[in-house]
């Protein structure tokens, strides 16, 4: 028997406004869920996935106004609700999950109490039965110790642990239907994978609808019932998930099914001097060591993939090459010359040889400058460059990332896609002629059409100026694309390291089996197995 619609979305539309002008972002998109049902939301950025969400709760951003169609939530229609009648289903009927649990937990409060705030407040429960509830459901969610987690503040527990205790609180009124906005981007696979089971069973439990958004097929491949895929505000395909996995009908979707097929040319072995050498390096914060005799190398025209969970020192390793974390022991020798520890005493030329480009180009771009100057401020401090001989560095940058100069050089941030302000931090790093760049999480924030573009950028770039990379992340696929060599990090120390087809094809250790055996695959039934894998594997241990 079919199961009661939930929510009826007609003919949406959603207008964003620039300047003084509205156009239309959301084009008379159409939806329907049921109870109990997962909808996958797919697409590139820009595609309306986000806005679709939230005007599922009859929520529009700042900027941006519901201008057409009708959203029926269980006979009420959200786009003429009143804000006090819409106040009262949001976090009480229909809840929200978002992709950063970091920027959303209010970071003054303990855990517990953001809990026990929405059922207290909505009057679901009193609240002593919230504060046990919480409880109840940190066990469900899987989270440590339950019974003391929630008086822990934000900052006190790991990124995958915040994510689940976002999740576990967004179900504290028992909602009817719940957003899940990108929930498990930012997280390493093996932390993803705890997510993920941890949600589809907490929603199976409770039979809740969800919206599911995401940029990563492989994943909403594990969660979703069905799949609608979206393009500049457009509906392209809707089904099923298993006919949407195995015959696609649109060619637009088969695009998005065929990306990360990059796989780049395999780079010479290295030879002579590294650009870069990390020697027996432990460092940390306090009395507490972060990393355990750290070694490796970075050659000319190589990548170095560093991997590893949450906390495994990968972003220590940055912060002690760049001279932002002195070592306690241990060195960092750049082109067989150790350098100073600390950056605060490396040479203007030191500094310039070494750049990083950032996880997140929205924090790290300044929002108020133009991008001749966000460009121009590395090229005119390290190589002294002005005038004329400047404002054509610049124009010779954005060229080189694929930018129009002319189109280009004189807009804010704001007027950039996520992709192409990662293309800005690129030639922001390499406006100081640097011999290494450190690439930390750089294309994990980004769709997988995007990502492509953005590796097939970087290696065209390596090959062209004889760049070193450090390579960040946890994205095992983005591993198997562009690196040479791979090093695992586990705990501040490296298990395993290697050659990349070597050590993919026969890891030698324990820990770098988990991280390879975690990687979602395009197949629904991929998560399912792995999970029955492990409970007999644990059974047996």
């Amino acid at each position: 028997m079919e199961k009661q619609v939930l929510l009826t979305i007609k003919g949406l539309k959603i207008e964003g406004r620039s300047g003084d002008t509205w156009h239309e972002i959301v084009k008379g998109v159409d939806l329907t869920l049921h109870k109990g049902e997962v909808l996958g939301l797919i697409g590139e950025s820009g595609a309306g996935k986000s806005t679709l969400g939230l005007a599922a709760m009859g929520f529009a951003r700042d900027g941006c106004r519901i201008s057409g169609g009708t959203i029926d939530f269980d006979g009420i229609d959200l786009r003429i609700a009143s804000e006090t009648l819409k106040r009262g289903l949001r976090g009480k009927r229909i809840a929200y999950v978002a992709q950063s649990a970091a920027a959303s937990f209010n970071p003054a409060h303990k855990l517990i109490d953001q809990y026990c705030e929405g059922p207290v407040v909505h009057g679901v429960m009193p609240r002593k039965k919230a504060e046990d509830d919480a409880v109840e459901l940190y066990s469900r969610m899987r989270l440590p110790n339950p019974d003391e987690i929630g008086f822990r503040y934000p900052h006190q527990v790991s990124g995958g642990q915040l994510q689940r205790a976002m999740t576990a609180m967004a179900m504290s009124c028992r909602p009817d239907l719940i957003i899940f906005d990108e929930p498990t981007t930012a997280l390493d696979v093996t932390t993803q994978i705890e997510v993920m089971a941890a949600i589809r069973d907490i929603v199976r439990q409770f039979g809740t609808a969800a919206i599911y958004i995401t940029h990563d097929l492989a994943v909403v491949a594990q969660m979703a019932d069905r799949i609608k895929v979206l393009l500049e505000g457009n509906e392209v395909e809707e089904t099923d998930t298993r006919s949407m996995l195995a015959a696609p009908r649109e060619d637009y979707t088969r695009s998005l099914w065929a990306v990360r097929s990059f796989a780049r040319a395999e780079h010479s072995p290295a030879t002579g001097t590294p650009v870069v050498s990390v020697r027996n390096v432990t460092a940390g914060y306090g009395a507490v060591d972060v990393l355990k005799d750290v070694s490796f190398d970075i050659h000319a025209r190589r990548t170095v993939a560093v991997v590893g969970e949450s906390g495994s020192g990968k972003s220590t390793t940055a912060r002690v090459i760049t001279g932002l974390l002195p070592p306690r022991m241990g060195e960092v020798v750049f082109n067989g010359k150790p350098l100073p520890a600390s950056f605060k005493t490396r040479s203007r030329d030191e500094l310039r040889q070494c750049q990083m480009i950032y996880q997140m180009a929205d924090t790290a771009l300044n929002p108020k400058l133009r991008l001749r100057e966000l460009i121009g401020r590395p090229a005119e401090m390290y190589l002294g460059l002005k005038g004329k001989a400047l404002d054509s560095r610049i124009r010779d940058l954005l060229a080189l990332i694929e930018l129009e100069p002319d189109k280009y050089i004189d807009r804010l941030p704001s007027e950039l896609s996520g992709g192409q302000k990662q293309r800005i931090g690129i030639a922001r790093a390499l406006a100081a002629e640097p011999q290494l760049i450190i690439c930390d999480e750089v294309t994990s924030a980004l769709d997988q059409i995007v990502q492509e573009g953005i590796l097939k950028l970087l290696d065209r770039l390596q090959s062209e100026l004889n760049l070193a990379y450090m390579f960040i992340t946890h994205d095992l696929a983005t591993v198997k694309s562009i690196a040479d060599e791979v090093v695992v990090m586990q705990h501040g120390a490296v298990v395993e390291r290697g050659q990349k087809a070597a050590l993919f094809a026969d890891p030698k250790e324990d820990y770098t089996n988990l991280l390879l055996s975690s990687v979602p695959e395009m197949d629904p039934d991929w998560l399912n197995r792995l999970l029955v894998t492990r409970s007999g594997l644990e059974t047996e241990g």
